[in-house]
């Protein structure tokens, strides 16, 4: 055996248990990394890919699907096959990418909980979800109001894409009002050129953790596409976690000084506490829904019924594996995981 060429594979068992290491011990993570080294390593990736006006990480990923395809045909192709040579490979390419993923970006899922670092509890009773879920119903029929007089439209949002990236950054500031330490700068968020795949895969947008760039369905409604961007911006401050990631995005929307981002966010807030308010008590759910302005209902309508026409077989699969995903990486319930944004809302707004 050539140590030299299975030196990166060989390391691939070493990070994992790095990895399991660094996993126990969140403090350290949160002192060290989340707070000091990876702002770093964000701004410096987004001042360098920021710059390009297109997905330079999407351009990656298509690049690597290509070589991986280009390199099992050549290998059908001659009919000789090393085993060996394979795993070798294969290992090492695992290897190379596990190691920046973490290096980059990946090392923020073993971070402190955000209630701990908000300072909040992560539980809350039936009580406090229908004192908050009324708080977030008045707001958003209030903002509705301001937007469209008549409460039976659903809000267009006015904006072309690039003006809602624009506007984000403002969101961020806004949100600086209350977390001082969240600075956003510089911007790097584009429209994925992997748009229609991510739509099939049922996907709104993602962060590429190699270029720190924050890429956001161009498909997507664009009542959806105002919270979208602040969840991915969220991922490149440094919190991996997608219910996290979720709460940081929707409260920037709710600090910026645009009516239709504050809408934006407030009713996202309010469509996950709603849901949790029907599993718990069916008929509480019924009289706040009631009370609720016609055109919030299309708005939250309308998204429904952009993914249901993309509805298809193997999104079910793509959600699974993305799941299984989330649980390695320090997300016990996968993608279940999102509603303890709910815990997050009724815990910080019922103080």
């Amino acid at each position: 055996m050539n140590l030299k060429k299975w030196a990166f594979a060989l390391l691939f068992p070493v990070q994992l248990l790095l990895i399991h290491w660094i996993s126990k011990n969140p403090e350290w993570v949160e002192a060290y990394y989340s707070q000091n080294i990876y702002p770093k390593i964000g701004m410096l990736l987004r001042s360098v890919f920021g710059v390009f006006p297109f997905s330079i990480g999407d351009i990656l990923y298509i690049l690597l699907v290509i070589n991986i395809l280009a390199f099992i045909f050549k290998k059908v192709r001659k009919r000789k096959v090393s085993f060996w040579e394979v795993i070798r490979k294969a290992l090492t390419l695992t290897s190379v990418i596990y190691f920046i993923f973490h290096v980059f970006w990946g090392i923020n899922y073993y971070r402190k909980p955000l209630h701990t670092i908000l300072n909040i509890e992560n539980d809350y009773n039936t009580e406090q979800l229908e004192r908050v879920t009324l708080q977030l119903l008045e707001k958003s029929n209030n903002l509705h109001f301001q937007i469209e007089t008549i409460d039976t439209l659903a809000v267009k949002v006015p904006y072309t894409t690039k003006e809602i990236f624009e506007c984000t950054s403002e969101a961020y500031v806004g949100l600086q009002k209350v977390f001082p330490k969240l600075n956003y700068t510089p911007r790097s968020i584009k429209k994925s050129l992997l748009s229609v795949p991510l739509t099939y895969m049922g996907f709104s947008g993602y962060l590429n953790p190699f270029t720190n760039e924050a890429q956001v369905n161009r498909l997507i409604v664009p009542y959806k596409m105002l919270t979208t961007s602040c969840h991915e911006e969220a991922h490149q401050l440094g919190f991996a976690k997608e219910n996290e990631a979720n709460f940081i995005g929707v409260m920037a929307c709710m600090n910026s000084d645009d009516l239709y981002f504050q809408y934006s966010g407030y009713t996202f807030a309010l469509r996950y506490c709603l849901h949790e308010l029907y599993l718990r008590d069916y008929q509480k759910f019924i009289c706040i829904k009631e009370k609720m302005h016609v055109g919030i209902l299309k708005n939250y309508d309308e998204s429904r019924a952009f993914w249901k026409e993309y509805d298809n077989p193997l999104e079910p699969i793509f959600k699974l594996f993305y799941g299984e995903f989330l649980k390695a990486n320090n997300q016990s319930q996968g993608i279940k995981s999102y509603n303890y944004v709910v815990a997050l809302f009724v815990n910080y707004f019922d103080e």
